[in-house]
């Protein structure tokens, strides 16, 4: 009896260590595909704030020298569509980060209306360009992000009817936007505003500044991508291939502090390109 008693406990402790080594076993393989699945986000994580307003910068005057200096050449124009993904998501970055949200905006605005006073002198014309899309995009983001952020303070005290009463206030701003720019049909022909990108441009940042974290941000600005591709057809669709640097960020700034290098640089370029286009033309 002593004998099988022994041997069934021998047996017991084989059959423990087997499992505990099948289960160590299967943690050490958890773990390695853990460390490979980070090493393989740390390895395509490379691509800074800097690093993609440089994308777009340069994406961005290759698309103005293609439209203006080479009588709209397709190819130039096919690589500028990385340009304004870029900045509509580097804009959705800001509005949910920036410190001063009021200075930020004001930098927008102020240098969009000055290029849109120059631009009306030059061109007689009172389209919106890029800087007011954003603007309101800014305007819209800030809108979005305090009413989310007066859920999350009062989510408990707040009922089913008051969730809704907040939300009222941006949907309804994002209505009143489709209707200005025309994409709701109510006023009469001639009197929409046209911004550059459209109305679901000027949704773009607003959809991405939704998104709390780096995929969710991804798959809002597809979605708000598609629906400009949708909207704009022909080679806007190119534009998806800015998906691909986006999900490099690394959500850092970079070493270098160059907030200022676009506001320089925008109507810097757009007055050289233009310049030269008068001389060629």
């Amino acid at each position: 009896m002593n004998n099988k008693k022994y041997v069934k406990n021998i047996i017991k402790i084989i059959i423990a260590a087997e499992i505990g080594e099948m289960l160590d076993q299967m943690q050490r393989e958890e773990y390695n595909r853990y460390k490979k699945g980070r090493y393989f986000m740390e390895k395509i994580n490379k691509l800074s704030a800097n690093a993609l307003k440089m994308i777009a910068l340069v994406t961005m005057t290759i698309d103005h020298t293609g439209l203006l200096l080479m009588n709209n050449c397709r190819p130039l124009r096919i690589i500028g569509r990385l340009a304004f993904p870029i900045f509509a998501y580097m804009i959705a970055e800001g509005c949910r980060y920036t410190k001063n949200k009021r200075n930020y905006f004001l930098r927008i605005f102020l240098l969009g209306l000055l290029c849109q006073v120059v631009y009306y002198i030059a061109e007689q014309n009172v389209d919106q360009g890029i800087l007011m899309t954003f603007s309101v995009s800014i305007l819209l983001s800030y809108v979005v992000l305090w009413v989310e952020n007066r859920m999350g303070e009062s989510c408990r005290d707040t009922g089913h009817i008051n969730k809704i009463l907040l939300w009222l206030l941006p949907v309804g701003l994002i209505l009143l936007m489709a209707v200005i720019c025309g994409e709701i049909k109510l006023l009469p022909d001639g009197r929409y505003i046209l911004f550059d990108y459209g109305f679901y441009g000027i949704l773009l940042p607003v959809l991405i500044a939704l998104g709390r974290d780096k995929k969710q941000r991804l798959f809002l600005a597809a979605a708000g991508m598609t629906l400009i591709a949708f909207s704009l057809g022909g080679i806007q669709w190119y534009s998806l291939i800015a998906l691909f640097p986006l999900a490099c960020y690394n959500e850092k700034r970079g070493k270098w502090n160059l907030k200022y290098l676009f506001y320089i640089y925008y109507p810097l370029h757009m007055a050289i390109i233009y310049g030269l286009s008068m001389l060629i033309g």
